[in-house]
């Protein structure tokens, strides 16, 4: 049977503007089949025109990097196609512009930020919250003045019964464009539908979960806090 991806969505509680958004992302149970799976925060590029598309900014098990380990930041314009962007100091083992060789650890958080690039469009970057380094990823070359409809996702390019796989999201957080801290009070959830019924979603005071494999017990639609 054809492995098409799906992916199962947390929609941010958040209404105004930022130009800033962070949240940090754990893998506690990482894959262990030879599909691509990948954990993400997504933003709009947006300004009083409209969007300029969304990019997403996130860690990949890849069976196409050394050890499965990658992360990606790219997106897409508005009208689909790929959006541009700069080189990076990160290799990239198959040449990939928007994917990247990247070692993380399962059971290590990280913390994922998109903002202004100093130089063009928007940055993405991640540091590994035990040690401190920050990695910057590349730079997207995007229009747009602030962020929005921002969330954070799994997509997963698997079968339904492979083994169970856990990510975590926690402390997520939006600058606005004051300079004020926004905290989304929680997440709204969504499942696409063509994908695994097996799919669930559950929060406790280490963060917020998605998990594979798993039964349902968090309804479409709900929302579930931070």
């Amino acid at each position: 049977m054809a492995i098409v991806g799906f992916s199962f969505h947390l929609f941010w509680d958040l209404a105004p503007p930022a130009r800033e958004v962070l949240v940090t992302v754990e893998v506690l149970e990482p894959p262990t089949v030879d599909r691509l799976y990948f954990w993400a925060m997504q933003a709009s590029f947006l300004d009083g025109t409209g969007s300029h598309g969304a990019g997403h900014l996130g860690l990949q098990w890849n069976p196409r990097y050394p050890d499965h380990k990658a992360v990606n930041w790219g997106g897409y314009a508005t009208e689909g196609a790929i959006l541009p962007g700069s080189g990076s100091s990160l290799p990239s083992t198959p040449g990939d512009p928007n994917t990247r060789d990247l070692p993380w650890l399962p059971g290590r958080k990280y913390r994922l930020r998109i903002y202004p690039s100093p130089e063009i469009g928007w940055r993405g970057e991640v540091t590994d919250v035990e040690t401190g380094e920050v990695t910057v990823v590349r730079d997207l070359h995007a229009g747009g003045a602030y962020l929005g409809r921002v969330m954070v996702w799994t997509e997963l390019f698997c079968q339904c019964s492979d083994p169970r796989s856990v990510v975590a999201w926690s402390a997520p957080i939006a600058i606005g464009l004051g300079g004020e801290q926004l905290v989304p009070k929680a997440f709204r959830v969504n499942y696409q539908p063509n994908g695994c019924p097996n799919t669930n979603v559950y929060s406790d005071q280490g963060g917020v979960y998605q998990a594979t494999t798993s039964e349902r017990t968090t309804p479409q639609g709900s929302l579930v806090a931070t």
